[in-house]
């Protein structure tokens, strides 16, 4: 998770990679999927219902658009900074510190949200331990984990990814056996399958609205695969993984969901259970909660941890561009560990735990709302700064980047639609204030010392 735009990664990025096109759509499955689809489309089908299912075609559409711009700025011009390079390329120093500011601030949130997420649903088995405690707990094992370090990440994490989206599978494979009526009981009351507007929307247009956000930020990871286009043998295959990736996803994330929402009554959704595990609650199937909570979990700890080390290597590169203190580029020889590094990023996990505490019933909502936000806000980067980096593009690729945009600031703009969401888009316009303070106080130091800015 690189974000230098310095002279030396010409050569680099000349560098020969040894990953397949479709080796980079499986990472990015597996980057891709977690607690956020999980957990947080529980939230968006209370929302908007049903419709969840087209909330979630928008975001593949808008994703799409935001991930084959970066894979054509990748092609064209491979560098190990990915979007935050291609940030400073179109609009200056400015706008690759904030870039990386803002993307460090996104991966906290979503770690904080990932943490929040692991709690709730291990509170499956333990109901009346708070929440605060687990997120306590999972927060110390995380950063042993990194403190130890690994030489078998990859390895563990495309295990990993098998573990997600085979849980996945299972849900789609019973759940429809359940709707064939091959597995005993079930809900007194079966819902019809919606075949009107109001079944469909029945929370109304505000509803779909804001649901938007939550099928967003369960694409959230494309960018991660735009930083590891670099390893590609052919950097031109950048845009076909991303396409491979994105539909493998869209197609199970859909059929999931839709069968979900057909199995029971949105109403019957709880934003602290899974929907996969609400939609089987009534049947026979009691190893079924289980087997598929310790499958989330599992998963879900993976994914925060590894952004636990995305965000400690993010802070020593951008410190060693000279965008952040120098004191968080050093390491101490103990496994040449960032300490300082790892420091800020622990802050930021022990954040989330005292909010947890304190705020224990919508800290869940509010923190995946924010950290949905923040990554919108560098995938709108990605867009404005192709439209520069690759110049004269086609009038109908043009159109495309602009739908994406107004996609992005729809489902932004949702997030003031529902007063229950509402407070995850104060806290990360809070943030946004904030990393635009910092941005313009460092710029006028730049200028000060003659560095471009």
């Amino acid at each position: 998770m690189k974000c230098s735009t310095t002279n030396n990664q010409t050569s680099n990025s000349e560098s020969k990679g040894n990953l397949k096109w479709w080796q980079l759509s499986l990472v990015g499955v597996g980057c891709t999927i977690g607690t956020g689809y999980f957990l947080g489309s529980s939230i968006g089908i209370g929302l908007t219902g049903p419709s969840i299912v087209f909330s979630f075609l928008l975001a593949a559409i808008g994703t799409y658009i935001v991930f084959n711009l970066l894979a054509k700025m990748t092609a064209k011009d491979p560098q190990e900074g990915s979007f935050c390079y291609y940030s400073g390329k179109a609009f200056g120093r400015w706008a690759r510190f904030s870039c990386g500011w803002n993307y460090w601030c996104s991966n906290i949130l979503i770690m904080g949200s990932q943490l929040i997420a692991l709690s709730i649903l291990t509170q499956l088995w333990l109901p009346n331990v708070p929440l605060w405690i687990f997120a306590a707990g999972y927060a110390v094992l995380s950063i042993f984990v990194v403190f130890l370090g690994t030489k078998s990440f990859d390895k563990v994490e495309d295990i990993l990814a098998v573990i997600k989206t085979a849980a996945i599978i299972m849900f789609i494979l019973l759940g429809a056996a359940a709707l064939l009526g091959w597995v005993s009981g079930g809900p007194q009351e079966k819902p019809d399958f919606p075949n009107t507007g109001k079944e469909l929307f029945p929370e109304g247009f505000p509803g779909f609205w804001a649901s938007l956000i939550y099928a967003f930020y369960a694409f959230g990871g494309i960018e991660v695969i735009g930083l590891m286009a670099i390893r590609l043998k052919k950097k031109e295959e950048a845009p076909k993984a991303g396409s491979i990736m994105l539909l493998l996803l869209a197609v199970i994330y859909i059929l999931s969901l839709g069968l979900a929402v057909t199995m029971v009554s949105f109403h019957a959704f709880d934003p602290n259970e899974s929907p996969f595990v609400t939609a089987l609650d009534d049947y026979n199937l009691s190893f079924f909660p289980h087997v598929f909570n310790a499958a989330i979990i599992i998963a879900g700890f993976s994914t925060m941890t590894a952004a636990l080390f995305g965000v400690t290597t993010l802070l020593v590169t951008i410190a060693k561009d000279g965008d952040a203190p120098a004191v968080f580029s050093k390491k101490i020889k103990f496994k040449e560990l960032p300490l300082a590094a790892l420091g800020l990023g622990t802050a930021g996990l022990l954040a989330s735990v005292i909010t947890a505490l304190l705020v224990p019933e919508k800290i869940y909502e509010y923190i995946t709302t924010a950290a949905g936000i923040l990554l919108l806000y560098n995938w709108s980067f990605i867009i404005l700064s192709a439209f520069r980096v690759l110049g004269k593009e086609k009038m109908i690729s043009r159109i495309f980047s602009i739908g994406g945009l107004v996609l992005l600031l729809a489902a932004v703009s949702g997030t003031l639609v529902d007063k229950s969401v509402r407070p995850g888009f104060f806290i990360s316009l809070l943030l946004i204030v904030i990393i635009g303070g910092v941005t313009v106080w460092m710029s006028r130091r730049w200028k000060k010392s003659n560095q471009p800015g």
